[in-house]
């Protein structure tokens, strides 16, 4: 397995300003495909709760810039927790702070002002979500610690990610209720497997520094556990629909996700890390179908 990089600093980042160039690569945002996964399970909850039009616009345009800022604030923790390991790991050895571009001070004043963004977003919000999205920066400070401690860093992950369901549910509907539940059971599961992919890019440098992840841990047998992780998904977002009483046709609108996420499953090649990379990405297409089949579900 070759080593490789998937930061882009060239592009519209080699056109900013030097100073806010290494502040551009901490935040990803040179790789937007985490906003997206952060972000599109806020709308499924959001449309799953199926509020009136101009609140659900309104909402979900809230959670997109709420995702962007804390994607940004998570992986600048990531960075501080994890600048000692990157710098052992081909992929991530460029990050700002494991290069040294940034110091860890810069970043504490760079978080900070994203959590402040943040919170002026969140108090857009009704206390239930206020409630929740303060609880999730539990999930946020701890998660770059479980690969130290578990096998299971991506279900972690998919917990923290895989927030914004029931959080979008919840600035909808102002409760809590059984699809809600199901729906971040699905986005959970979703994340758990994409994120597997994800991790089989480092998995000899993970090897090498004891780094613990799905990836090492299934190895040869991810194929199987990533089929386990998406069709119990698919059941979840069935089940989630169900129990909401979305529309009939949201049904047949689940074949197209589930289509997309039986091509991973059949194309996966565990010792490819481009490739790893591209089926990772392809998991934004997966989540604008099942926001598309909620939306059907509405309608």
């Amino acid at each position: 397995m070759s080593a490789h990089t998937d930061i882009v600093a060239t592009g519209w980042v080699a056109r900013m300003p030097r100073s806010w160039r290494p502040y551009l690569l901490l935040a990803r945002l040179d790789r937007p495909i985490g906003v997206w996964l952060l972000f599109l399970p806020g709308v499924w909850g959001i449309l799953l709760a199926m509020p009136p039009w101009p609140e659900a616009i309104r909402l979900i345009v809230l959670f997109g810039i709420g995702s962007l800022v804390m994607r940004s604030a998570g992986c600048t923790v990531n960075d501080l927790w994890d600048r000692d390991i990157d710098r052992l790991v081909a992929r991530t050895a460029a990050r700002p702070l494991a290069s040294g571009a940034l110091r860890p001070r810069q970043a504490f004043v760079f978080l900070a002002i994203l959590l402040m963004v943040g919170l002026a977003i969140l108090l857009r919000l009704n206390r239930l979500s206020q409630a929740l999205g303060v609880s999730s920066l539990i999930l946020v400070a701890l998660y770059p610690l479980a690969k130290r401690i578990t096998w299971w860093p991506q279900l972690v992950m998919g917990f923290t990610f895989g927030f914004g369901a029931p959080m979008g549910y919840a600035a909808a509907a102002d409760r809590l209720s059984l699809a809600c539940a199901l729906i971040y059971a699905a986005a959970i599961v979703w994340d758990l497997g994409f994120d597997t992919i994800y991790a089989h890019q480092d998995r000899e440098d993970d090897a090498l520094i004891g780094v613990k992840s799905t990836a090492r841990l299934f190895g040869e047998n991810t194929r199987p556990f990533l089929a386990f992780c998406y069709g119990t998904m698919v059941i979840a977002l069935g089940a989630a629909g169900y129990v909401a009483g979305l529309h009939v046709w949201f049904y047949p609108m689940l074949a197209l996700p589930a289509v997309l996420l039986a091509r991973q499953v059949a194309v996966l090649d565990i010792d490819n890390p481009v490739s790893c990379l591209g089926l990772f990405r392809a998991n934004r297409e997966v989540g604008i179908a099942v926001a598309l089949a909620l939306l059907a579900g509405w309608l």
